[in-house]
């Protein structure tokens, strides 16, 4: 039986509505599973549990999507109802997250939560979010690749980034920056470590 943590959780994921926003623009665009899966590489059964909020999709993933799909990542944390500027200031209090799910089915335990610093502006290529990374086995490592490039700054605790043929070790205060399409998996060192995520994806 579920925890109340656990029922929590889920509520922020189905608040957010990722699964419910993906699914309408995939209806619109005519797409089926079948299509998206092909042109993303995700299987059938994890898009379906994301449309249905039951898996909480990484960064990775949503990029996958949404470039399948022919939008910016940010389109999946806008409230579409905003009359939207070139200017958006997110106080710390209004932040949009995505954290993992406790139980295990397909790719919904991703090993961290994440928060969208600049979801009102739209059409944007820069995508900012702040990140808690769990501590991990190496069996439980998820790599992850991407179109785009990527920053990230270490704010707290000690981070571990891989790659198939490197292992950087980041103490706080230490930044690292790389080409996204390379696969890569990152973990906390000894508890959580919290870090400023900027992704970059090229205009299509």
């Amino acid at each position: 039986m579920p925890n109340a943590m656990d029922i929590n959780i889920k509520d922020e994921v189905a608040a957010l509505n990722l699964g419910k926003k993906i699914k309408k623009l995939r209806t619109m665009r005519g797409f089926t599973l079948q299509a998206v899966s092909d042109l993303t590489g995700l299987s059938k059964p994890l898009l379906s549990q994301i449309e249905n909020n039951i898996a909480a999709p990484p960064i990775a993933t949503l990029i996958k999507i949404s470039t399948a799909l022919g939008v910016k990542i940010s389109h999946f944390f806008q409230d579409h109802s905003m009359d939207h500027t070139r200017i958006a200031v997110v106080r710390k209090d209004q932040r949009y997250g995505v954290r993992k799910l406790s139980h295990h089915n397909y790719s919904s335990d991703i090993g961290y939560r994440y928060e969208s610093l600049a979801y009102p502006m739209a059409d944007k290529q820069m995508e900012p979010f702040i990140a808690e990374i769990e501590s991990r086995r190496d069996d439980e490592l998820l790599y992850n690749n991407h179109v785009g490039e990527e920053f990230m700054f270490l704010l707290e605790g000690q981070l571990e980034f891989r790659t198939v043929k490197q292992t950087h070790v980041l103490d706080k205060g230490d930044a690292i920056y790389f080409d996204s399409s390379i696969p890569h998996a990152v973990r906390g060192v000894g508890g959580i470590a919290k870090i400023l995520v900027i992704v970059f994806t090229p205009r299509s």
